[in-house]
């Protein structure tokens, strides 16, 4: 899982470059895209206990992406831009996903299964967050809700985006998350965590948005044919798995037996 998420960040940073490149910023491409592939993998021989020091390391690798702006771009290659967009890219696209992999192991998935059934628990509202936003908005959807950045989002799709996601996370809990992880959530916290979720979701698309009409391109990348590129797929993804790990992280408790 480490290394898919790995492969996923890499990839994700090379577009988010890619897209800086439209606005004429460079990038450490090299460097970045290296490190947010990395970030998952730091996660996981931090968790078999290789990394006695993982902040430490984290400080030092940070600097040295500081003192390699020196060469790599001087004061010409406007090194702060160079710098910011190399360090966000990393953590955006590959820091965000590494969240994935620390919920597939929570410290109370204690089966494959329930580490399975956690990790999906985000996605699959993350899906039905999409699902309500889509077909609500068509259905009943006039007034936009941000129409400089998505034209084609709407109030109501927003709306029915949080019902259907809150609907989505009972369900969840009730049929997939107990008996698979015999892990549970109190009926209202799940109906927080279901709101938290979809805001969460819709957030990370208009921003992945945003930031498409800042470069002025419409898709990411052409990586996936007829879905843009990784960015495009896992925009959503991106704000709601942090979200979800610190929520469930404090939230979570094991179901009765």
């Amino acid at each position: 899982m480490a290394l898919l998420l790995g492969l996923l960040g890499g990839l994700g940073a090379w577009e988010l470059y890619r897209m800086a490149r439209q606005l004429g910023i460079e990038a450490m491409d090299v460097v970045g895209i290296a490190i947010a592939a990395a970030i998952p993998l730091y996660a996981a021989l931090d968790r078999l206990g290789v990394l006695q020091s993982p902040a430490a390391i984290a400080a030092v690798v940070f600097i040295a992406l500081l003192g390699m702006s020196l060469w790599a771009r001087g004061v010409g290659g406007r090194p702060l831009e160079s710098v910011a967009v190399t360090a966000f890219g990393a953590v955006y696209a590959g820091g965000m996903l590494t969240f994935g992999f620390l919920l597939r192991h929570h410290r109370f998935a204690v089966t494959a299964e329930a580490g399975t059934a956690l990790v999906l628990f985000p996605i699959v509202l993350t899906w039905a967050s999409d699902i309500g936003a889509y077909f609500v908005g068509r259905a009943i959807g006039k007034a936009k809700l941000m129409p400089a950045i998505s034209p084609g989002k709407t109030r109501a799709g927003a709306v029915g985006a949080l019902v259907v996601t809150v609907l989505a996370a009972l369900a969840y809990n009730t049929w997939v998350l107990r008996p698979m992880a015999q892990l549970t959530l109190a009926p209202m916290i799940v109906v927080i965590f279901g709101l938290v979720v979809s805001v969460a979701a819709q957030v990370g698309d208009l921003f992945e948005s945003m930031l498409k009409r800042e470069a002025g391109v419409k898709d990411s990348s052409h990586l996936l044919p007829g879905h843009g590129g990784i960015l495009d797929r896992l925009d959503s993804i991106y704000f709601v798995l942090p979200i979800a790990y610190l929520v469930l992280n404090r939230l979570l408790v094991a179901a009765p037996r």
